[in-house]
């Protein structure tokens, strides 16, 4: 089992950038792929990012390709969420999940955090 804190949310303008991190705790958290996860106001939760235990395989949302980059430090237990060039589409509640199989981690996977909100202004 893993349990997850977000932090890093906040006010950003629009073209800005804002980074998120997610604490992961328990000494196996290398052992889960990691994914982030976004819910605007009105919306369903959405996928974003997700990345292997290892790092080495990332897959992304079509609407944050080429703008966000999740990676992770296994021997930190937290993986991150670099966004650039935010738009204010990207405003939501981000949610940090955890999956043993990486397969899942986009679309079932079995622990979540607290969220955090990210707002971008015009």
């Amino acid at each position: 089992q893993v349990q997850l804190a977000e932090s890093g949310g906040g006010l950003v303008q629009a073209g800005g950038s804002l980074r998120l991190s997610c604490a992961g705790s328990g000494r196996t958290f290398s052992l889960y792929a990691m994914g982030w996860f976004r819910q605007a106001p009105g919306k369903e939760r959405e996928f974003v990012a997700a990345i292997s235990w290892s790092g080495k395989t990332t897959y992304y949302a079509d609407s944050v390709k080429g703008r966000f980059t999740i990676s992770r430090d296994n021997a930190k237990n937290t993986v991150y969420l670099q966004m650039n060039s935010l738009k204010t589409e990207d405003t939501a509640v981000y949610y940090c999940a955890a999956d043993p199989s990486y397969g899942r981690t986009s679309t079932r996977p079995e622990y979540w955090g607290q969220g955090t909100q990210v707002t971008v202004s015009s």
